[in-house]
C-alpha cells in the first residue's frame, strides 16, 4: 500500500519534510511523492538493505560503558532530511562569516588580546578557560587560521528559525559517516539520484586535502600529510583510518613520528625517516607533546610542539584553536563577529545565560526545568541537564555543580527542536534533529553542502548523539526549480 502522509502528524513542532500533514515542502516534493509511491512494506525492505550495507562495510562507532569499549554498528534512518537550497545558501554564508570571526578571535587572544582590552570579552572568562594554551601564544599558523576544520551544529525552533546551537573547533568528528549516508542512500535509492537536484557531498576528501596541503610550509606540488590519530581504542577511529584512505594519506600514531635536531617531523617508513608537512591530528591539545604538556602521555610526539612553534610542521587544527570551543565564549560569539568583521551574525545563537553571573544563575537555578545546562567544554551530550526531562536527583546534583563552579555552566531555554519522517520498527514517526555542517578554512574557505543530520531516534526525545541513543540521516540540499 502506498504511503499516506496525511497521516504523518509532527504536531506543534516544525516539520523538515512537511509544512502540514500531507502538504510536503518545496525541497521534499520528489522524495515525499516517491516514498509513498514505494509503501511502507518497500521502505522498511530498503532499511533493511541499509543495515545490511553498515554491517558489510564495517561502518561503526564505539560506546565507552561500564569500563569497556563496546563497537556498534552506526545507526541509520532510510528516509532523508531535505534543504532547500536557497535557504541552505543563507546558512552557508553564515558559517563561513562564523568561522572567520572566530578565527580572528583565536589569533587575536593569542597575539594582541584587543578584543579584551576593548572590553568586548571579559579577560577573566579566558584567564580560567582550560583551552587557552600558554604555549601557543605568539605562535603564527598558516593564513593565521587555528580552526581549520570546525563542525557547527545546528537546530531549528518551531518558529523555522535555524540557530547555532555550539562551535566545535578541537578535533569535530562525524564527517566519514555524512559520507557514509550519502553511499548508502545512493544504494538503497538510486533512482532518485537521476532526477532530483541533490548536491553533492563526495569531494569532501579531497576538498579537506587541499586545504590540509594549503597549510604545509614546503611549498611542494604534493606535501606529506599524515593523519595522526591516537589508535583503535578511540571512539573516532573508524573515521580517521576512513579520511586517510579517502585523501590516499598515512595513518600514523604518535610512535610513528619523530621531531629531529633540524626542528622537523619525520615519519618512519620501510625507506627510513621521511619529512612531514602537515599533520591532520585527531590528538587532544593536552595530548599531542609529553615535553610541553602531559609528560605521561603516549599518544603524542615529544618536540612537536616546538617543530609547529618553528614553522616546519603544520597542524590541524592548531594547538590551543579550543579557547573558541567553550560554550561560554559562545555566548559572546555574535559580539565577536561584529567586534572583528564589522557585521551583524547571520545566524543567530540560541539565548544564552552565564552561570557566572549571580542574577542569571539564581533565576535558572530556582527553576530547573525550564532549562537545559551545558557544562562549558564537555561533547556528546555528556554532562547536561535537559530540565523538564531530569529528576529531582539530576537536579540538585546540578545545582551543586553549578554552585561549586558558576563559571563552567551555561543554561538555555528547551527548544522545540524540528523533526522529520523516521522510520521507527517499521512505522513512520515524527522524531527531533540537528544538523551538523563541515566547514573548512586555510588558505580559502568551504562547506559542505548540507552535514550530518543526527536524529533521536527514541520517541520525544531531544538528544540525538549517537553515544546517547541517537541516529543519522543523510542530508540533502535541493535545489528547487523557481
Amino acid at each position: 500500500m502506498p504511503i499516506d502522509w496525511t497521516e504523518y502528524q509532527p504536531g506543534e513542532f516544525y516539520d523538515e519534510l512537511f509544512a502540514a500533514p500531507g502538504n510536503a515542502r518545496p525541497a521534499a516534493e520528489h522524495l515525499t511523492g516517491y516514498l509513498a509511491s514505494l509503501g511502507q512494506r518497500e521502505l522498511a525492505e530498503r532499511q533493511g538493505d541499509a543495515e545490511r550495507a553498515i554491517a558489510e562495510m564495517g561502518i561503526t562507532f564505539t560506546v565507552y560503558t561500564e569500563g569497556q569499549n563496546i563497537d556498534r554498528a552506526w545507526p541509520f534512518d532510510v528516509i532523508p532530511r531535505t534543504i532547500e537550497a536557497q535557504e541552505w545558501a543563507r546558512i552557508e554564508r553564515g558559517l563561513v562569516q562564523r568561522l572567520k570571526a572566530l578565527n580572528h578571535f583565536i589569533d587575536d587572544l593569542y597575539h594582541d588580546r584587543r578584543i579584551i582590552a576593548d572590553g568586548v570579552v571579559p579577560e577573566d572568562i579566558i584567564a580560567t578557560s582550560a583551552n587557552f594554551l600558554e604555549a601557543c601564544v605568539g605562535a603564527n599558523p598558516p593564513y593565521g587560521v587555528w580552526a581549520n576544520i570546525c563542525g557547527t551544529d545546528l537546530v531549528r525552533d518551531k518558529d523555522g528559525t535555524v540557530y547555532v546551537l555550539e562551535d566545535n573547533l578541537r578535533v569535530p568528528s562525524g564527517v566519514s559517516y555524512m559520507l557514509e549516508n550519502r553511499i548508502i542512500t545512493k544504494q538503497v535509492f538510486p533512482e532518485m539520484f537521476e532526477h532530483a537536484s541533490i548536491l553533492p557531498v563526495d569531494d569532501y576528501a579531497s576538498q579537506l586535502f587541499d586545504m590540509l596541503a594549503s597549510l604545509s610550509p614546503r611549498k611542494l606540488d604534493f606535501p606529506r600529510v599524515v593523519v595522526l590519530t591516537p589508535g583503535i581504542y578511540n571512539s573516532a577511529y573508524f573515521e580517521h583510518s576512513y579520511l586517510a584512505q579517502r585523501m590516499g594519506v598515512d595513518l600514523v600514531e604518535g610512535s610513528d613520528l619523530v621531531v629531529a635536531d633540524d626542528q622537523c617531523v619525520y615519519v618512519r617508513t620501510i625507506r627510513g625517516l621521511e619529512r612531514v608537512d602537515v599533520i591532520y591530528r585527531r590528538v587532544n591539545d593536552t595530548f599531542l607533546d609529553p615535553e610541553c604538556f602531559d609528560k605521561d602521555s603516549v599518544l603524542g610526539v615529544p618536540g612537536l610542539m616546538r617543530a609547529w612553534r618553528a614553522q616546519t610542521v603544520a597542524l590541524a587544527n592548531a594547538p590551543g584553536a579550543g579557547v573558541a570551543d567553550d560554550k561560554v565564549v559562545y555566548a559572546y560569539v555574535p559580539k565577536i563577529i561584529e567586534y572583528y568583521l564589522h557585521e551583524s551574525a547571520i545566524l543567530p545563537n540560541v539565548p544564552t545565560r552565564l552561570l557566572r553571573d549571580e542574577q542569571s544563575r539564581k533565576h535558572v537555578l530556582g527553576d530547573l526545568t525550564k532549562w537545559v545546562v551545558k557544562p562549558a567544554n564537555e561533547s556528546g551530550g555528556y554532562g547536561m541537564l535537559i530540565g523538564p526531562r531530569s529528576t529531582p536527583e539530576e537536579r540538585a546534583a546540578m545545582v551543586a555543580a553549578v554552585e561549586a563552579n558558576p563559571r563552567n555552566y551555561i543554561a538555555q531555554p528547551v527548544l522545540a527542536l524540528s523533526t522529520a519522517p523516521t522510520l521507527v520498527q517499521q512505522e513512520i514517526e515524527p522524531r527531533h534533529l540537528d544538523l551538523r555542517p563541515f566547514i573548512l578554512q586555510g588558505e580559502r574557505i568551504w562547506v559542505t553542502p548540507g552535514g550530518l543530520t543526527r536524529v533521536a531516534l527514541r520517541r520525544g526525545s531531544l538528544v540525538v548523539n549517537s553515544s546517547q541513543g541517537g541516529g543519522s540521516k543523510d542530508t540533502w540540499v535541493v535545489a528547487v526549480d523557481p
